[in-house]
């Protein structure tokens, strides 16, 4: 597994992020299709662009 994966996943658990925002971000990291129209909501969404774009910094505004 990539080392970048797993600390942004480390990372994001430690923050206490949304976890549908992390299972979005995994799941676009990984380039897995997205997730059926009615289980997708904003958190997921924005996750998983993020994840897709490689991005491992946008997850602050998704803390509890």
């Amino acid at each position: 597994m990539d080392q970048t994966y797993y600390d942004a996943t480390v990372a994001m658990e430690k923050a206490g992020v949304d976890a549908e925002y992390v299972q979005g971000w995994q799941g676009g990291f990984l380039h897995n299709p997205e997730r059926e129209e009615q289980r997708v909501n904003e958190a997921y969404t924005a996750g998983y662009e993020d994840g897709k774009a490689g991005k491992t910094d946008g997850f602050s505004s998704w803390t509890k």
